[in-house]
C-alpha cells in the first residue's frame, strides 16, 4: 500500500495547499490512503463542518485533530456525526467523538487510523500507551487491519520516539504531530514500523510555526498581552511523510520525507515517479 500523511494544517495557506495540491498527488503517487491533522485548519485554532468537509473532499481519508480538538465549540457536536474525524484517542471516557477508525480505502484495503496525544508539557489525558494497546488488540495489524497510521500529537520528541519503538513491529507509521516543524529521522525501524518525529506542517513557513511573525515575536519581546494570534497569508507548503508497505505483512518497506512548496527544500518519494 501507499500510505501519505501530512502534518498540521495552519489556517487558509495550508488549507490552500492541501486543496490545490492533494487529487493531483493522489493520481500521480497512486495513494491507498491519505491522513492529515487538521488541528489548526481554522485560523489556527480547531477546525469546523466547512473546512473539514473541504479537506476530505480534496482527498484526504482521515482528519486527526490534537490539543486544539475543542477551539471550535461546533466540533463537539458534529465530530459525532462525522467517523472520518478524529480527536485523540486517550481523553477521557464520554469526550465526544472516537480517536480511531477503521476505513476501507479505494483499492480494497482496510486501514486502521488512530490518533493519540502525548502528556509531557501537554493537557494530562488518559495513559496514550495503554490507550493504543487497547485499540490495537481488537484491531491488530495484519489480522483485521491491513494498514495502521498513528498520529502521535506530542510535545517531547522522547515521548514520540517511545511510542514508536513500542509500537514497532504493531503500525505501518507511528509520526508525531505539533511542533510544526518537520524532522529530519524518518525511517523504518527495527521491526517494520516507518517512523517520523515530526511530520511538519501544511502551512506557510515564512512565519513562527504557521503564525505571522511580528505578534509572535513581539509577545517574546515584550512578554506583555497582546491581539489574537493570526496565521501568516503567505504561499503554503505541504509537509509529511510518504510510507510503502508490503501488503503481505503491512509493515513499511520504503518512507521519503514530503516536503513540497516555498522557503523550504522540496522533496518528494523519488521510488514513486
Amino acid at each position: 500500500m501507499r500510505l501519505l500523511f501530512l502534518g498540521d494544517i495552519v489556517g487558509r495557506p495550508g488549507r490552500n495547499a492541501v486543496i490545490e495540491r492533494l487529487p493531483g498527488l493522489r493520481d500521480r503517487w497512486r495513494l491507498d490512503c491519505v491522513v492529515i491533522n487538521g488541528e489548526n485548519a481554522a485560523g489556527g485554532f480547531g477546525i469546523t463542518e466547512a473546512i473539514c468537509d473541504e479537506i476530505l473532499s480534496a482527498g484526504a481519508d482521515v482528519i486527526t485533530l490534537g490539543n486544539h480538538s475543542w477551539d471550535q465549540r461546533e466540533t463537539l457536536v458534529f465530530i459525532e456525526r462525522q467517523p472520518r474525524l478524529l480527536r485523540p484517542v486517550n481523553y477521557p471516557s464520554g469526550t465526544p467523538g472516537r480517536g480511531a477508525t477503521l476505513i476501507d480505502t479505494r483499492s480494497g484495503h482496510r486501514v486502521l487510523v488512530m490518533n493519540v496525544m502525548g502528556r509531557l508539557y501537554m493537557d494530562p489525558l488518559d495513559d496514550p500507551f495503554a490507550a493504543v494497546d487497547r485499540e490495537l488488540e481488537t484491531c491488530p495489524l495484519g489480522q483485521v487491519a491491513d494498514a495502521v497510521v498513528v498520529d502521535v500529537h506530542a510535545e517531547a520528541t522522547s515521548e514520540k520516539e517511545a511510542m514508536g519503538h513500542y509500537l514497532d513491529g504493531r503500525a505501518s507509521l507511528v509520526v508525531g504531530t505539533h511542533t510544526h516543524v518537520p524532522t529530519a529521522d524518518h525511517r523504518v525501524l527495527a521491526g517494520g514500523t516507518a517512523y517520523m518525529s515530526d511530520a511538519g506542517m501544511c502551512g506557510d513557513y515564512d512565519s513562527v510555526l504557521g503564525m505571522q511573525k511580528e505578534e509572535s515575536i513581539r509577545r517574546f519581546v515584550q512578554k506583555t498581552p497582546g491581539p489574537r494570534m493570526e496565521p501568516a497569508l503567505g504561499e503554503g507548503t505541504l509537509s509529511g511523510i510518504a510510507v510503502e508497505t508490503d501488503d503481505r505483512t503491512g509493515l513499511a518497506v520504503r518512507v521519503a520525507a514530503v516536503r513540497l512548496g516555498p522557503n523550504l527544500e522540496e522533496t518528494w518519494p523519488r521510488f514513486w515517479d
